[in-house]
């Protein structure tokens, strides 16, 4: 109407051409989006980068990262636009409905091989360091409620490389393992292929672009298949036995605790492993590589 009124013909006339009232016409063109929707739709817009990247959190833990990126608003208000959106949990009302199937992979598998019988399999082999890593999620329970850790390990080694212990499993906790890792090998891991499976975490945004920060490339396997990370399953059998099973904690901070200790006193530097010619993981890199590496 703005546009045929620019040519010459009365609003009037397109008015009632078109069935429409003139006042309400003139209100838009007073105000072409009310103040109250263009909030609403950056608080939905906040909400929804939320969701994307931890698919997991409810609508308060998506009000919380929303208030933390500058939209604060009420709970109900995120329950409305959440509810009005499907923005729901992956534990919530999604898997009430027979659950979703996993995203699909941002990388394509780049450890798996093909036997002489033509069956797919994964091989987890390097010849260096800083040439694949493994990374995974696992979670325990404490008094104060889970605590989730993600861990990466290098395969040459078996070293864990990076690691990252926090109170939700978002994907911050896979970006900030990453992060120790890169900067626990002194940033020299350009090329470093690093495998994971199809976890919302390692699917993220976030997680996807601190790959292609640091020149490390993704490799993703399949949604909670033990066999396609089984290496990386392993280490954290091993802490179950060792560490969280071996008692009740009572506080997040005393199994956090547990766990750096472990890792850094008595997996890197006591247990040898028949693998490394009975050497620990930071023997190994002491022996075969620089000490430039090692340190």
């Amino acid at each position: 109407m703005r546009e045929l009124a620019v040519d010459g013909i009365p609003v009037a006339v397109s008015c009632r051409v078109l069935k429409l009232s003139r006042q309400p016409y003139y209100r838009w063109l007073a105000a072409p989006v009310p103040e109250a929707e263009v909030n609403e739709a950056y608080r939905a817009n906040a909400l929804f980068d939320a969701h994307r990247d931890d698919p997991e959190f409810g609508y308060r833990y998506l009000a919380d990262e929303a208030e933390a990126a500058g939209e604060p608003m009420a709970v109900r208000t995120a329950w409305r636009l959440c509810s009005d959106n499907a923005w729901f949990s992956a534990f919530g009302k999604a898997r009430a409905k027979n659950g979703k199937k996993p995203g699909p992979p941002v990388h394509d598998d780049l450890c798996v091989v093909t036997d002489a019988d033509g069956r797919v399999q994964h091989e987890f082999r390097a010849t260096a360091v800083n040439e694949l890593w493994l990374t995974d999620i696992t979670e325990h329970w404490t008094d104060e409620g889970k605590l989730y850790m993600c861990a990466i390990k290098d395969v040459y080694s078996s070293r864990i490389v990076g690691y990252s212990i926090g109170a939700r499993m978002k994907a911050r906790l896979a970006v900030d393992a990453l992060e120790m890792a890169v900067a626990r090998r002194a940033g020299d891991v350009a090329g470093c292929v690093t495998h994971s499976d199809r976890g919302s975490q390692f699917r993220s945004k976030k997680f996807t672009r601190a790959l292609e920060r640091h020149g490390i490339i993704g490799s993703m396997g399949r949604v909670g298949a033990a066999g396609d990370n089984a290496a990386m399953e392993s280490f954290f059998a091993l802490l179950q036995k060792n560490v969280l099973d071996r008692r009740r904690w009572a506080t997040r901070d005393q199994l956090r605790s547990a766990i750096v200790t472990w890792i850094e006193r008595t997996y890197h530097r006591r247990r040898r492993q028949a693998r490394l010619g009975r050497l620990t993981p930071v023997e190994y890199e002491a022996m075969i590589e620089s000490p430039a590496v090692a340190a």
